[in-house]
């Protein structure tokens, strides 16, 4: 977590819609897919999309919808991107590839030259460059091996004499307006005025692998040197400001740095192992990042956030939200809803939507249960006088209807009756049925309870942790889904923790089948398994989605903010629902409807 422990969040405030997000955690993004290098360097991002660049002239974009590879002349790893749009935009990288993207897309414009037998010489031209930057005017510098600057003035890449052999790994622009460059050895060279770059005394004989300027005009450089005591490489943060060249945190004992950028009101930086630290004044903080894959770059977005890079095609985000800020918008004047508003007959909140084929059912607070009736809601009789938040048909052919303090009661078609009380201040989160006359309940306080046939038993599900929503494909296999990522599969004999890969709520979960599992959570986090691994992907709703439904040809999602979402089996777009109130239930019927529920009475539905 970012800033020490989890916050601890009431469930029962949760589904009432005061929520309270835990801290960020670090999580891998789903849909994008690298080289056969699988080594992510570097990137950029506007307020339209992020680029991030890789191995074998990999350079992938993503645009809000989803992630595509641009077509890119490159045979070798691309390094770095920088530019003043994304219609100016240079990358370096091996054999002093200089690659330029215009309106009409990339082009080569320095280094990979190839001699007579097809192989690169070994020439000033293809030293191989490692950093880029720039001034707003499009002036830009890049650097490479050997000491190697190369300056763009506008019209034409020509050399700098750096005065140094030194490879240099990194450049950027200093508060006052002046270029710096570094690397190794120590070796940090200033720009002067005359175009002559002139070397700096740095104490620390480290290897500079990344730079970045500070609010009060110092700079903060990174990188690590090898110890052969050690029998490897350790970390160096060096802080360079008026008074020279000093080392921070001395003896922290820090893996190889990377990279190190901004992140919101700290600085973040990474390295070897998947080491990620967040640098607050004096303080610096070790956060736990979830991969062990080297992280090689760091790309800052618009809204302060940053994506991670490195081994392996590993593209991390610090918070699910951090790529919201591409999504299509929620909603708009000049966007038509896709769903419909009902009469619901209440304004009670609705917290369950049940549909096994034959009806369709909606449950809420006081024991309210509605069921659709050729289009019109009908009210039953009420279920007790407590909330209620799950339905599913009963094995004489009435219904079950769970909620607070633990109870399930019975319909027969004629009236209700309490068959089960736990007689605990335990909410029932959620009901399942294989259709089969296997039943399992889950809630608060890690709270599973199956029914056989002596009655309702508890279960032992090996968690205190509130669980949010149940989905089976059988009997025997069977997910329960909650607070901080938990993933819990029943195999037919006990309950087993199956880890999603990311540390937020989720709230709901449906599949298709074993290989095809959806699950959705806190700040619009979407999540699917494919039978392999879990992917995370960014987050389209910049709201928390609570619930999740689909069919053979569609999923969707809704949540906080009148939020939904609809994957057409490709991707995940956002759909105007033309509410605000929270909608906490989604369910499909077997013709292609989706209807949603949720606060005071709303009930929507979205034709096919």
């Amino acid at each position: 977590m970012m800033d020490g422990g989890p916050e601890a969040v009431s469930r029962r405030n949760l589904f009432r819609g005061r929520f309270r997000a835990p801290q960020p955690g670090w999580q891998p993004v789903e849909g994008i897919e690298g080289g056969p290098g699988d080594v992510f360097w570097a990137g950029w991002a506007d307020a339209q999309g992020v680029f991030v660049a890789g191995d074998d002239g990999v350079v992938m974009h993503f645009d809000g919808q989803g992630w595509t590879r641009e077509d890119t002349p490159a045979p070798v790893p691309v390094h770095a991107i920088w530019g003043t749009g994304r219609d100016d935009l240079w990358a370096v990288g091996w054999m002093g590839l200089i690659l330029h993207r215009g309106a009409d897309g990339w082009r080569h414009v320095h280094g990979c030259r190839v001699d007579a037998q097809g192989r690169y010489p070994a020439d000033a031209e293809n030293t191989p460059l490692f950093d880029i930057t720039g001034m707003p005017d499009g002036r830009a510098w890049a650097v490479g091996d050997r000491g190697t600057i190369l300056h763009f003035d506008g019209a034409d890449w020509r050399p700098e004499t750096s005065g140094t052999r030194a490879h240099l790994r990194c450049v950027t622009i200093c508060p006052d307006g002046r270029v710096l460059a570094a690397g190794g050895d120590g070796t940090i060279l200033l720009r002067a005025e005359d175009g002559t770059w002139q070397k700096q005394p740095c104490p620390v004989a480290t290897n500079f692998t990344a730079a970045q300027p500070l609010d009060d005009g110092s700079v903060l450089l990174a990188g690590g040197r090898y110890f052969a005591q050690a029998n490897g490489f350790r970390g160096d943060l060096v802080l360079m400001d008026d008074a020279g060249c000093r080392k921070l945190f001395d003896g922290a004992g820090f893996s190889r740095f990377r990279d190190i950028a901004r992140y919101r009101d700290a600085i973040v930086t990474v390295g070897d192992g998947g080491q990620v630290h967040m640098i607050r004044g004096s303080r610096i903080d070790r956060v736990a990042s979830g991969t062990g894959h080297d992280l090689l770059g760091l790309i800052g977005l618009p809204s302060g956030e940053t994506v991670a890079v490195g081994d392996f095609g590993t593209v991390l985000v610090a918070d699910g939200t951090a790529l919201s800020g591409f999504a299509p918008a929620v909603a708009g004047a000049e966007d038509a809803p896709s769903w419909e508003a009902m009469d619901s007959g209440t304004d009670r909140q609705l917290w369950g939507l049940w549909h096994d084929g034959r009806e369709l059912y909606a449950c809420g607070e006081e024991g309210t249960v509605l069921c659709l009736d050729r289009g019109r809601w009908e009210r039953l009789a009420p279920a007790g006088a407590l909330g209620l938040h799950a339905l599913a048909r009963a094995p004489d052919g009435g219904l079950f209807a769970a909620g607070q303090l633990g109870e399930i009661h019975h319909f027969d078609g004629q009236r209700w009756r309490k068959e089960f009380d736990l007689h605990m201040d335990v909410t029932i989160l959620s009901l399942w049925s294989d259709g089969a006359g296997r039943y399992f309940a889950a809630g608060d306080e890690g709270l599973i309870l199956t029914r056989t046939p002596q009655g309702w038993e508890r279960m032992a599900s090996g968690t205190r942790s509130a669980l949010y929503g149940l989905w089976g494909k059988d009997a025997e296999h069977v997910l329960a889904v909650g607070d901080f990522g938990l993933v819990l599969r029943w195999n037919g004999t006990r309950w087993d923790e199956f880890s999603a890969g990311t540390e937020h709520f989720l709230f709901d979960v449906w599949g298709r089948a074993l290989d095809d599992i959806h699950v959705v959570g806190l700040s619009g986090t979407l999540g699917h398994f494919d039978g392999q691994r879990w992917r995370i992907t960014p987050a389209r709703a910049r709201n928390d989605l609570l619930a999740i439904t689909g069919d053979a040809g569609q999923v969707v999602a809704v949540g906080a903010g009148g939020a939904a979402m609809r994957h057409d089996g490709r991707r995940w777009e956002a759909d105007v629902t033309g509410t605000t109130a929270g909608l906490r239930a989604v369910a499909s019927d077997a013709a292609g409807r989706f209807y949603a529920a949720g606060d005071g009475g709303t009930i929507l539905v979205r034709q096919t």
